[in-house]
């Protein structure tokens, strides 16, 4: 079994509640309260932020130029996420001063942080498996939706966000994560498998907590959990 099935296989329940969390839902039906995505948006901006961090801590960590150039090569492609979210942003007539001064969620802030600490404490291999969580996910998702109602990329407000996930350019940049982590994880131990995993699930739990926190809309949380 590859490393990535491997990881997969462990988060399923986690996965599988992703496509019927009401916020995803409503993305895909087009019925989602637009403050809500405008909630979500801001402060998956900022979360973008934090996240080109660790791939650059990755580029550092990288024990070849080949694994690298991967690291340095995706930040690049999240410009293409950050026009999406930009155009969002447009959309709600949120200024750049409105985003500098947005206060980043609880949730948010202890994602991001524990990515972080995985970037500047593991290896190359832990930096992927940390970022695949996210990155692979919103392409799983996205295609799921088209799957379920194929004339969701059409929709006139929400369309451009599942186009941008679903397309076959973001697939591609997927595709070169998951077969360096297999290639990196080839001789890896039992012991180094699962704590591989450990920070997948981990960081699968903190993407189904953002979907949650961005549909109840809360910035300062200390009593919900999403337990699985």
């Amino acid at each position: 079994m590859k490393t990535t099935e491997r990881l997969l296989n462990a988060a399923n329940e986690i996965w599988q509640a992703y496509h019927e969390h009401p916020f995803v839902l409503g993305i895909q039906n087009g019925t989602l309260d637009k403050e809500k995505f405008r909630f979500y948006i801001i402060q998956d901006y900022l979360y973008l932020e934090e996240y080109a961090k660790v791939f650059a801590i990755g580029v550092a960590k990288a024990k070849s130029l080949e694994t690298a150039k991967l690291f340095s090569k995706y930040i690049a492609v999240m410009n293409g996420e950050l026009d999406v979210h930009s155009g969002y942003l447009g959309k709600f007539a949120v200024t750049q001063e409105e985003i500098a001064a947005a206060r980043r969620s609880l949730d948010n802030l202890s994602y991001t942080s524990y990515m972080l600490r995985v970037a500047y404490e593991e290896g190359e291999a832990e930096i992927l498996a940390a970022i695949l969580s996210c990155a692979y996910s919103y392409e799983v998702i996205a295609r799921k939706m088209v799957q379920q109602r194929p004339d969701c990329v059409n929709d006139p407000f929400y369309g451009t966000w599942i186009q941008g996930y679903s397309s076959d350019a973001y697939s591609a940049g997927n595709v070169v994560l998951l077969d360096t982590l297999n290639r990196l994880t080839e001789h890896f131990t039992e012991g180094q498998l699962e704590h591989l995993t450990d920070i997948f699930v981990a960081c699968s739990r903190y993407e189904l907590s953002f979907w949650e926190m961005s549909w109840h809309q809360v910035l300062n949380n200390t009593s919900r959990l999403v337990v699985l």
